[in-house]
């Protein structure tokens, strides 16, 4: 019996302890309630979205090439917006009564309750004249955010550019919780990296009083959210070699791409013409970016991942390698160098092996080497064995990272074309061709087209004897200090491994070789072998365009470099001697004093006079 009373009284006991609570929480909601309402009577909750700070972008030697500066915006709230003096304000703005009624449209359409942008980067007068004047006009408010400034002149088309989010955008999930007046990249590594950059964004919950004067943080703090800084890119590129190599290609059309063959990174990215990153950012970006977008020769073109060449005689390196692995041709083979089949651009001694044809670029002999790789007797109808053997050829070029995207961290990279069976079935039609409708692939003309990047990379593969790395910009990431994992693994070719060497020596002659058709590119008098070669591209429109490809040392390589010039003439006088400078200038850190004719002969000669195939 005294049990049941103890418990009786532990029970009351309970029951009155959540009585006093409930009462308690009850008061609490109801002082809360009142100091609502009197906040009601006096001030105005306010959500403000904290921007975080963006993600600042280095070089390769952690020299600073993007960072932040604070910029302020007007900005209207439609809701709390009373009984606006419109001619008044905008005599105050300096803002056309045509522009503030579609700005306030705009704004009430996307919402009523958030802050939308009427005004973007006041300049520091126009601030400080609004500013004292805006408590006559609820609704309207300063807003601060942090606009990107650039301490480069160079690597506008990697480095992209960073602009307010568009409707269009806004419409997409992936930024559903972007505003109007965000900024957002736009393209280049500023848009592929834009979760990283961006960081997450915080909330504050500010008074503001009737006439809109901001009377500090609201204390119920636990409603705050804290914002959180993007992470900072750290890039392969070096910002020295950059800028030397837009200062070579100043004035031209055409593009350099440089590239470390043991880790993928990229060194040095130029596509000319250029322009400066700072163009696109602040007043008036948007008339500055239809001004380069009307230019006729196309400044905003991302040349190095855009512009689809033929690859020209830098192709028949890829051709060999495929005709060893078949094993229709060996080292030593030779073929004489018949006219008859396609022509030859110079004299030169019988390619009795494949180190005398790659340096001196005998087209019958590439032309026999393809066409031996090709028909190889696999059905006795003519047609169906070029078609079986063209297609087997297709899928082993395209290992070397041909006529696909590499997987460059841009977004706008375009795959060229390394063109299968299918491709000439549909042009020209079923057992309707054979190889001599296609023998032109065998020096790298015709339907073929390679970009830069993508050159670059045939390079970096040749010189790591089979396997790429995909090219990057970005080494490192924030604190980790590491690029994405995709950029971390091997790609191999379809050849085998021991079958590169033989290409090699080859090159080498191209390049030191007496005679040999790149010798513009030399370094052997630094103690520096280059293993390279020239090409010259057809072009239907005007002058042929010049290319080189190459890497040094030859031994030990720690560049490789593709150069196309458009309407340059032959590879040798023109992208020759420009690529032998870049390797020059990332090897040594400098240009010697008796090469610098070879700078005023990129900026200003006439390329297309005089060389080499």
């Amino acid at each position: 019996m005294q049990y049941l009373e103890g418990r009786r009284y532990v029970v009351l006991a309970i029951f009155l302890l959540v009585g006093v609570l409930f009462a308690g929480r009850l008061f609490y909601l109801q002082v809360l309630d009142d100091s609502y309402k009197v906040a009601a009577d006096r001030n105005t909750l306010q959500r403000q979205v904290q921007i975080p700070y963006r993600g600042q972008i280095y070089d390769r030697h952690d020299s600073l090439l993007v960072t932040n500066t604070p910029v302020f915006d007007l900005v209207v709230v439609p809701r709390e917006v009373k009984r606006l003096d419109s001619l008044r304000f905008c005599q105050l703005t300096q803002m056309p009564i045509e522009d503030l009624r579609l700005g306030l449209r705009a704004a009430k359409i996307y919402s009523r309750n958030r802050p939308s942008p009427l005004i973007q980067n006041l300049s520091t007068r126009e601030l400080a004249t609004i500013d004292d004047m805006l408590g006559d006009f609820p609704g309207f408010r300063i807003q601060a955010r942090m606009a990107r400034t650039y301490k480069t002149e160079n690597l506008a088309h990697a480095l992209g550019y960073v602009g307010s989010i568009t409707p269009k955008l806004l419409e997409s999930s992936k930024f559903a919780h972007y505003q109007p007046g965000d900024n957002v990249g736009i393209s280049g590594l500023e848009s592929y990296y834009e979760s990283t950059l961006m960081g997450q964004r915080g909330v504050q919950y500010r008074l503001v009083n009737v006439r809109g004067v901001d009377k500090g943080p609201f204390h119920g703090g636990q409603y705050d959210t804290l914002s959180v800084a993007g992470q900072d890119l750290h890039l392969s590129i070096d910002a020295s070699l950059q800028a030397y190599g837009e200062k070579l290609l100043a004035g031209r059309r055409g593009s350099i791409v440089a590239l470390d063959p043991k880790t993928g990174e990229i060194l040095c990215f130029v596509s000319a013409p250029h322009y400066e990153p700072q163009v696109l950012t602040g007043q008036g970006s948007g008339n500055r970016y239809m001004d380069l977008l009307r230019n006729p020769d196309r400044p905003l073109f991302d040349r190095p991942l855009m512009a689809t060449y033929p690859p020209g005689s830098v192709f028949k390196l890829v051709n060999e390698l495929v005709a060893l692995q078949l094993g229709v041709v060996t080292p030593g083979t030779g073929f004489p160098c018949n006219q008859s089949l396609i022509h030859c651009t110079h004299r030169h001694e019988y390619p009795s092996n494949v180190n005398i044809a790659i340096k001196q670029s005998c087209n019958p002999y590439f032309y026999q080497v393809m066409r031996a790789a090709v028909l190889r007797g696999q059905s006795r109808n003519g047609f169906e064995d070029a078609r079986l053997g063209l297609g087997q050829w297709q899928k082993m070029v395209k290992s070397f990272g041909l006529g696909e995207k590499l997987g460059v961290d841009m977004s706008q990279e375009k795959r060229g074309l390394i063109p299968s069976p299918d491709y000439y079935d549909k042009r020209l039609g079923y057992h309707r061709w054979n190889y001599k409708t296609v023998y032109s692939l065998s020096i790298g003309q015709g339907e073929i087209g390679i970009t830069g990047l993508q050159m670059a990379n045939v390079l970096a593969t040749i010189a790591n004897h089979g396997y790429y790395y995909a090219p990057h910009f970005v080494r490192g990431i924030g604190a980790v200090g590491q690029p994405l994992a995709q950029f971390r693994e091997r790609h191999y070719t379809a050849i085998d491994t021991s079958l590169f060497k033989y290409v090699i020596p080859g090159m080498q002659a191209v390049v030191d070789g007496r005679g040999g058709t790149g010798e513009f590119a030399s370094l052997a008098q630094y103690g520096i072998s280059v293993a390279g070669k020239t090409g010259t591209v057809q072009n239907a429109h005007g002058p042929d365009h010049s290319t080189f490809a190459a890497f040094a040392p030859a031994n030990n390589p720690k560049i490789a470099v593709a150069v196309f010039i458009e309407n340059s003439g032959f590879g040798g006088t023109a992208a020759a001697p420009c690529a032998g400078l870049i390797m020059e200038h990332y090897l040594r850190g400098h240009v010697a004093p008796s090469r610098k004719r070879w700078e005023n002969w990129i900026m200003y000669g006439d390329l297309t006079r005089r060389g080499h195939h």
